[in-house]
């Protein structure tokens, strides 16, 4: 074990270090305040914190010393171009680019920035903001509707792919200067038949690429589990996944394109594990099969829930990490066949990263 995992949760930002098999737990950073998405640069060793503070409004720290230190940098700001227009709520991911200082954010209401001078300010992608469809978009666990999943090409950083609650899959191949909706294929069974498939209504709750074979992305999706092998062009749905279609996060092999895990859940108004067991499942076969893995993980009366960004695999691919919102954090070894709770008594957790 020599990675450290960066736990963002509602009262702290814990940067773990490895101890022994597993991660010693510090006390937080940012003790008592909300962390909605950190980020570790591995160009140059630099980590960012997105802090919601709600009546403070949303705040972005950088760390150059691993969390030793933290300086306030740079907020994106939402324009106001009408009467009603909402300011920014949170960061809610974070990215970074492969130029050289430049770093993505989405953000809720959804919006995609881009910085090129590692966070010290931000411009809001016009291309994305100003196309039509932005009117139709609408909230799916929040009131507004919100940018989670940026996804860039590793060999074409002008390729990217985004995903929006509720908005669909947005691609671009410009690096962003210009956007057109993806998602052929996906399917919304909340939504009338002769619009079901309209991908501009489709709730995607996170994308997820395998790093590898970059073309091949992973959508867990209000209703299902979807796959597209064309960097997000078209989807096909992995039919009847057990025990549960529903959930948040998902987390793609790097490696391998056929492997993917995500952590079922009940369905939207009731989020908690299926029968209060809770899995996480694997498949490894492209979608073909799902399999349950709970050794390790709560068999009975369990109600957590894992949101978008808390479920995350090693570079490797063989050990994950996994957080709730009741406050437990496991360790996932032999790519999630057994699992170790390293705590149960951290606050809600909203994102983990392998640092």
């Amino acid at each position: 074990m020599s990675e450290r995992l960066l736990v963002a949760t509602r009262k702290g930002l814990f940067i773990c270090p490895p101890e022994g098999e597993g991660w010693a737990i510090p006390t937080p950073a940012f003790l008592g305040e909300p962390v909605s998405a950190v980020l570790h640069d591995k160009r140059d060793g630099a980590l960012y914190a997105a802090l919601r503070l709600g009546h403070f409004g949303a705040k972005l720290h950088r760390s150059e010393d691993g969390g030793a230190s933290w300086t306030e940098i740079g907020v994106p700001a939402l324009p106001k171009e009408k009467e009603g227009d909402k300011p920014l709520d949170m960061i809610w991911t974070l990215a970074a680019g492969a130029e050289p200082g430049v770093l993505w954010a989405g953000t809720l209401p959804a919006a995609l920035f881009r910085s090129a001078d590692r966070g010290a300010s931000w411009e809001l992608v016009r291309g994305l903001w100003d196309v039509p469809e932005r009117a139709s978009w609408v909230g799916g666990g929040y009131d507004d509707p919100g940018l989670h999943s940026i996804v860039i090409h590793p060999r074409d950083p002008r390729r990217m792919a985004i995903a929006i609650s509720t908005g669909g899959v947005w691609l671009s191949g410009d690096g962003g200067d210009s956007w057109r909706l993806g998602g052929r294929g996906l399917r919304a069974e909340y939504m009338p038949p002769a619009q079901a498939f309209d991908p501009g209504v489709q709730d995607v709750h996170l994308l997820a690429a395998c790093a590898a074979t970059p073309e091949v992305l992973w959508a867990q999706h209000h209703n299902g589990i979807f796959r597209s092998t064309d960097g997000g062009e078209s989807f096909v749905e992995v039919t009847a996944p057990a025990p549960s279609r529903f959930g948040f996060a998902v987390a793609a092999h790097p490696a391998d394109p056929a492997t993917a895990w995500f952590a079922p859940a009940v369905k939207d108004e009731c989020r908690v594990p299926v029968a209060g067991r809770l899995v996480v499942t694997r498949t490894q076969d492209g979608g073909a099969t799902l399999e349950a893995l709970g050794e390790g993980l709560p068999a009975a009366g369990s109600y957590d829930l894992v949101y978008r960004h808390a479920l995350v695999v090693d570079a490797a691919g063989g050990r994950l990490a996994m957080g709730s919102t009741t406050g437990n954090l496991w360790l996932g070894e032999a790519g999630g066949a057994r699992w170790r709770l390293l705590s149960a008594h951290l606050p809600p957790i909203a994102a983990l990263a392998f640092a």
